[in-house]
């Protein structure tokens, strides 16, 4: 069989930018038993020594945020301005999850008894895949990565064919950093057949997966034939945001589009739908319309762009699809006047920021996740009616709530159906607090202490002391 050649088109030309090859047959089967083969080493490490590592790791990736961000901009089309940033905030979350990885790897002391040493040790899994995508590639692979090597596994990276050089530079850093050979690979595909047969290789014994429900349900399904392999899924969200009556309009509005358009709406935990107590809808709609007016929206290299294009054409079509069917059933578009909004940069997927009123969940762009830079706003007359149409959702990642009275804004939360909840903030996965997805947004979890919990399996040790 010819191995496949991978091209990443450029969002903001429509031209090829980079070609990779991808898998071989042979490849399919050599990758994981170089990973099982490298285990065995590694596990024998020292935390000590990992630690080492990952420390070294991290600082070389920092260091090297400018050239890597830049990637990132020429890559997926986030603004040359942001796009560091992520390199920054990835290196604090590992940072984290490196200062606390003692003590989440600690063994658990059992009941004391005469003549006994007793106790739970957790161990490495074994040899890791994780699937990661373009959106935060950085953000997103040190969730797995850094738990995954602090824990002594080994680790085989499949980055999107949108972000290629992601792992690449992830695999060059931690070669840098002394991380020994065989331990961290790396694989391009197009391919999730191919993808496939390396999550059904024996060797492996934990698939993390971020992305789209339907690839997170095949990943799964190619892996539910084994018993001991573990599939961790970060699958998609269609955020709610809900404003009650008595915040600061102005304030949050301007935390609102941030949250929903940053990234171009391109993030799993962007705020995709947005509940309006109706006795300040018209005054809030206002208020996002003075915010959006202050947004540019062009090529990703200049400086002063706020939004470059989406990832692909394919995603501009889809996103537009949702706005037209919106307004066909009766949605109205309040997108403010902005010059850049009518002209955008000829050749990219440019899709402008979107504000929709007059929406409700027989739209699509209410129920279905959009990725989009898209903010529609829905009318609701209380607490009651807002809880209950932001739970009117398959998924359930991330939910926000906006008020000045932080007390019922956390009563409310305590309904709300999402891993994580926020009173006052959206969009912003805490290091220290557990990434989960509930309902179709996922299963398993990263971050904090508990996202070690999936790289380790718990070993029982009953040690007696020998009759005298």
């Amino acid at each position: 069989m010819s191995v496949e050649t991978i091209t990443t088109i450029s969002p903001v030309t429509n031209k090829p930018i980079l070609t990779r090859n991808g898998l071989s047959d042979a490849d399919i089967t050599s990758i994981p038993e170089t990973a099982a083969r490298a285990f065995e080493a590694y596990r024998r490490t020292t935390l000590s020594d990992r630690q080492a590592i990952v420390k070294k790791a991290l600082k070389l990736l920092d260091e090297r945020q400018d050239a890597l961000g830049k990637e990132l901009t020429e890559q997926m089309g986030r603004p040359i301005s942001y796009t560091p940033k992520e390199i920054t905030t990835a290196v604090a979350r590992g940072e984290y999850m490196l200062k606390i990885s003692e003590e989440a790897l600690k063994a658990t002391e059992g009941e004391a008894e005469k003549g006994f040493k007793r106790y739970i040790k957790k161990v490495p899994v074994g040899p890791v895949l994780i699937l990661f995508p373009w959106n935060y590639p950085y953000l997103t692979l040190v969730n797995s990565l850094i738990p995954a090597l602090l824990a002594g596994n080994s680790v085989i990276l499949k980055p999107s064919p949108q972000t290629p050089t992601s792992a690449e530079q992830i695999k060059q850093i931690f070669a840098d950093a002394g991380l020994p050979e065989g331990v961290l690979q790396i694989f391009h595909s197009g391919s999730i057949t191919q993808i496939e047969a390396i999550a059904r290789s024996p060797q492996i014994q934990l698939v993390c997966f971020t992305g789209s429900v339907a690839n997170g349900l095949a990943i799964q399904t190619a892996a539910s034939d084994r018993v001991p392999i573990r599939v961790g899924l970060e699958l998609g969200g269609k955020d709610p945001a809900y404003v009650r009556s008595d915040v600061d309009i102005k304030w949050a509005a301007e935390e609102i589009v941030d949250g929903a358009v940053f990234n171009s709406g391109q993030s799993c935990c962007s705020v995709e739908r947005v509940y309006v107590d109706e006795k300040i809808h018209d005054e809030f709609v206002s208020a996002l319309q003075d915010v959006l007016k202050g947004y540019k929206l062009g090529d990703p290299m200049e400086k002063d762009t706020h939004v470059g294009p989406v990832v692909s054409s394919r995603s501009a079509d889809s996103i537009r699809a949702h706005i037209k069917e919106a307004l066909k059933k009766g949605a109205k578009d309040a997108t403010p006047d902005n010059e850049s909004f009518k002209s955008p940069p000829a050749d990219g997927n440019y899709v402008a920021p979107t504000l929709l009123i007059n929406v409700d969940h027989s739209m699509a762009v209410m129920t279905e996740e959009t990725f989009g830079p898209v903010i529609p706003v829905m009318k609701v007359k209380n607490d009651a009616e807002a809880i209950k149409l932001m739970n009117d959702s398959q998924f359930g990642l991330t939910a926000s709530i906006w008020t000045k009275d932080t007390n019922k804004g956390h009563e409310l939360v305590e309904d709300v159906e999402a891993g994580t909840v926020f009173v006052n903030r959206c969009d912003y996965p805490a290091p220290d607090l557990a990434w989960v997805g509930w309902k179709d947004s996922g299963k398993g979890q990263t971050l904090s202490r508990f996202g070690f919990d999936q790289f380790v399996k718990l070993k029982s040790y009953h040690v007696k002391d020998y009759p005298k």
